[in-house]
């Protein structure tokens, strides 16, 4: 049977029979989709925040910098 024969079959049931298949098909797919996390994942995102200290005299230069260079 094709997926096109089924789906068609599927359409002659009734709503409450419709309604039960979806459920057995949702409870059929849940153990399959259910991720479990992958140990070190996080590990490797260790320090992905840590931002370099900037003090704010290089940030006043940088940008007196960038607005002479933009606006020449």
């Amino acid at each position: 049977m094709t997926l096109r024969e089924l789906q068609k079959q599927v359409l002659q049931l009734s709503v409450r029979d419709r309604w039960q298949l979806v459920q057995t098909l949702l409870e059929s797919l849940e153990p399959e989709t259910r991720s479990v996390p992958k140990q070190g994942s996080l590990s490797r995102l260790r320090g992905i925040a840590k931002g370099a200290v900037v003090s704010s005299e290089n940030m006043a230069a940088d940008y007196i910098t960038y607005l002479s260079e933009k606006y020449q």
